[in-house]
Order: C-alpha cells, then sequence, then structure tokens
C-alpha cells in the first residue's frame, strides 16, 4: 500500500491599487514591508516589483492548506488595504501596463530579463505551484511521464487569464500561450528516465544552453530544491477551494502512480501527441473544449474526461472525494476565466464602458482573493452551453 505524499503549494499574486484596480509599478517601502512582515518566512519575491509569492510549509492534508492560506490572505489583504492596495491572484490581470512593470533588481531576475528581452517583459503572470512528496529511489521522470497524459485537464479546472492589454484574447489560458515563449516551459521532455533526465541536463549545460544551476520551467517538473514532483501548468485561483481541488487532484495522482505493481510499460509516443493537442485545447477553449480521450481516442467533454480519471484511480481519501467533487462542481458552474468573461459581459450590457467593464473584473478576482471564495455576482449565467 502507498503511503500519503505530504504537499506544499505556491501562490503568485500582483500587487493592485484598490482604487483603480490597476497593477503597482513599484510598490512603496511601506506596502513592501508590509508584505514581509505578515508573511514572514513563507514570503518570496517575484519576477516583478509589483509580485510577491506565498510559499506553503509541508501539508498533510487539505485542512491545513486551507487554514494556511485563508488565514495569510485575510490578513495580509488587510494590512495591505491601510496601504490602499489588494492581492490579484488571477492569472493575468485584463489591462495591466505590463511594459511599464519594473523588473526585480536581484542579480538572478537581472540576468533573466537580460538573456530573455521581450519575452520576461511579457511574462507579468500568477501561477500555481503544487509540489507532491516522493519517496527515495522514485525516478521522478517515470513518475512524470504517468502523470503527463491528465495535465491538460489540470489546467482546464484553473483557467483565469482569458484577457490580456484590455481584451479578451479568445483563450481562456492566455497565460500558458505567454508560457510557451520562453524555453524549458511546455510540456516536459520525453525522457524515459532519470538517468535520461540527466543526460539531457548535462548536454544542455555542456553547450551553453542552460546554466550549472539552472531550471527546467516544465508545466511539471523535478524539483531540484525539493524531493517533489512540482505542478506547474496551473493558472492562478482567485478562489481558494479551487487551488485546494488542485493540490488533492494531483497528490491523489501521484499517490496512485507511485503503487509498487503499476508498470509504466513504454513511453507512448502516441500518447504525447494526444497530450499535446488536449494542452492545446485547454488553453484555447477551457471546459467547453471536446478532448481526445483515455479510452480508444474517443471524444470527450471535460466532464467525461474527469469521469474517466475517477474511474481510473477511484477516491480512497476524504481530500480526495472533495476535490473530485469540487472539480465536478467547476466544470459545471465555470472556472475563474468563464466567470471574468461573464463579468465583463456583464458590465458591457449594463452600458459600462471598456475600461469600467475591466475594471469590474479586477474587482471581482481581488474579492475573491480576499475572502478565498466565489462572489455572488459571478453565479450567474455560467450553466454548460
Amino acid at each position: 500500500m502507498y503511503r500519503p505524499c505530504t504537499f506544499g503549494i505556491e501562490e503568485e499574486y500582483l500587487l493592485t491599487d484598490l482604487a483603480s484596480g490597476r497593477v503597482l509599478i513599484t510598490p512603496s517601502p511601506a506596502v513592501v514591508r508590509r508584505c514581509r512582515d505578515v508573511v514572514g518566512e513563507y514570503f518570496a519575491e517575484e519576477m516583478f516589483c509589483s509580485q510577491i509569492e506565498i510559499a506553503s510549509p509541508v501539508f498533510t492534508n487539505l485542512y491545513q492548506a486551507r487554514q494556511f492560506f485563508l488565514d495569510y490572505r485575510q490578513r495580509l489583504s488587510a494590512s495591505l488595504a491601510e496601504e490602499g492596495v489588494g492581492l490579484y491572484c488571477a492569472a493575468s490581470h485584463p489591462n495591466a501596463p505590463w511594459l511599464r512593470q519594473k523588473a526585480r533588481p536581484s542579480p538572478h531576475y537581472r540576468q533573466v530579463f537580460d538573456d530573455y528581452q521581450h519575452v520576461a517583459r511579457r511574462s507579468l503572470l500568477n501561477g500555481l505551484h503544487i509540489h507532491a512528496g516522493v519517496p527515495p529511489g522514485c525516478d521522478r521522470m517515470q513518475l512524470i511521464n504517468r502523470l503527463l497524459y491528465w495535465l491538460p485537464l489540470l489546467l482546464v479546472l484553473s483557467t483565469s487569464s482569458p484577457m490580456w492589454a484590455g481584451q479578451a484574447t479568445g483563450y481562456m489560458s492566455y497565460r500558458r500561450v505567454i508560457c510557451g515563449e520562453w524555453p524549458h516551459m511546455g510540456l516536459p521532455e520525453a525522457l524515459p528516465d532519470w538517468a535520461a533526465y540527466e543526460r539531457y541536463r548535462a548536454l544542455l549545460q555542456r553547450t551553453g544552453s542552460l546554466a550549472t544551476e539552472g531550471d527546467f520551467w516544465w508545466a511539471i517538473r523535478p524539483s531540484r530544491r525539493f524531493p517533489t514532483v512540482e505542478l506547474r501548468i496551473c493558472d492562478a485561483c482567485p478562489v481558494l477551494e479551487d487551488a485546494l481541488c488542485l493540490a488533492g487532484l494531483f497528490r491523489h495522482l501521484v499517490e496512485h502512480n507511485l503503487q509498487p505493481h503499476y508498470d509504466p510499460g513504454p513511453l507512448n509516443r502516441e500518447l504525447r501527441w494526444v497530450t499535446q493537442e488536449n494542452y492545446w485545447r485547454a488553453m484555447r477553449h477551457g471546459r467547453f473544449a471536446e478532448f481526445i480521450g483515455l479510452h480508444d481516442q474517443q471524444p470527450v467533454t471535460a466532464l467525461g474526461w474527469l469521469s474517466q480519471l475517477q474511474a481510473r484511480w477511484p477516491t480512497d481519501t476524504v481530500d480526495a472525494e472533495r476535490s473530485y467533487r469540487h472539480a465536478q462542481h467547476i466544470l459545471q458552474q465555470g472556472t475563474s476565466a468563464d466567470h471574468q468573461l461573464a463579468v465583463l459581459e456583464q458590465a458591457l450590457a449594463n452600458g459600462a464602458t471598456t475600461a469600467q467593464a475591466l475594471h469590474a473584473v479586477t474587482a471581482q478576482v481581488l474579492a475573491q482573493t480576499r475572502d478565498g471564495a466565489a462572489t455572488p455576482v459571478t453565479a450567474a449565467g455560467l450553466a454548460i452551453r
């Protein structure tokens, strides 16, 4: 019998002016001090001066994760509100002036911006990263290969970046579109095992393509700092329960694919082709896409795909049961991307200007981030169409 995995969660936020809804260009020293004082050891800087991260301790269950992030989201939001600032936890901001954003002046980020130029400057984006602990001796590349097919479904559940530069992009996760402009940030390379991973890494370092301490930014990767596999495909989730659902599902997948009787078989090239196609469909259409299912490559809806996942690895813990149930709720009632677009359309239909409608979207995400819950305006008119 497998042992339950420990896990950790990293959430990214944009510091946003509560009055205007605009992302701050350069947060004041008072704002930075409040972030550090409230979050303490769990505070982390990100690429932009206007962006921060909360990196959790190690959890053993979703109750611990819920209490931790509710507490820190609410306390930090309350402290920052005294400076007129809020936390924005969707993956993209609808109209942030990204060209005016200031890069973090640390040596590491100076090098990132020097290396990647406009691609780095455009990446004013928030992700949700989930670490699942694995036992010693686990071949993490083999484990990643077993998990790969299901990653686009997890992206569907998290989609929260439908807008960019003041417009609806036509994508439910425009964040992942921008991620595709970076090297080593899409689906992981087709590496059959850990030995192949080390050869690949050594080749890139030997040829100057990867720094000695450099990281891959794949949609899922073996962490270099921790004995974990790290899920990176997901958009940031303003509704905390959505993020917890994803953590629960990912942990459940990892636990069941660690079982010693599981035989991964040879690396399946065709399955990777299917995964790449489902990945694009998830970015573009979210929960309304028609996906390529597990069984005989037959078309399947997102809800049908989730049912296939549950049939393959049934719920066996309270956390897994709650995660499956909430995933069904997301697919029936809408992701953050659906909710944002609904607010935009409703505001425009009510006679708001484009600027006012975009501000309404920002206000909704700020409220959801602060409270950790969906706001009433997001529930209207979101049945599956």
